[in-house]
């Protein structure tokens, strides 16, 4: 299975890079980093919009799509890691997913995801939440295996 983080913004150098810069490189498969952005200074509204357009287009056909989003569903780890194992079990070849920029995803982002998901109901700044994700995904990855990383 391929996996894809297609994120609004250029992560730079620093804590945030280098936390997942950390995590991605214990996934396998490595995911790949897909970043979009939009330089335009435009409204809001159009912004999302225009990102939306651009994350979608890294989103090969039948992949699962999941987007990140603080109005999605909150799962356990261990659920998390079933929803992975069940995506991988349906016969998906690609596992994609979408951060927003700093206003969120536009609509039809959300409605062509699989699955919306939330760290929590707190907001976070958006190059944090890739290094959480690539966190959680290779914390998905060792309860799958079996890996004492992840202790209940």
């Amino acid at each position: 299975m391929r996996i894809i983080i297609a994120a609004v913004g250029r992560a730079r150098q620093g804590p945030e890079r280098a936390l997942y810069d950390h995590f991605a490189a214990r996934v396998q498969p490595t995911p790949e980093l897909r970043e979009v952005e939009e330089k335009k200074p435009l409204e809001a509204a159009e912004r999302m919009r225009r990102e939306g357009e651009r994350l979608l287009a890294q989103v090969p056909d039948g992949a699962f799509v999941v987007a990140l989003d603080e109005g999605g569903k909150t799962l356990s780890s261990r659920h998390f890691a079933d929803h992975l194992q069940a995506a991988l079990n349906d016969g998906h070849r690609d596992l994609v997913f979408i951060i927003g920029g700093a206003d969120g995803l536009d609509g039809v982002v959300l409605e062509a995801a699989n699955l919306v998901l939330a760290f929590g109901p707190q907001t976070w700044p958006h190059m944090l939440v890739r290094g959480m994700l690539a966190e959680q995904l290779y914390r998905a990855q060792s309860i799958l295996q079996g890996h004492p990383y992840h202790r209940d």
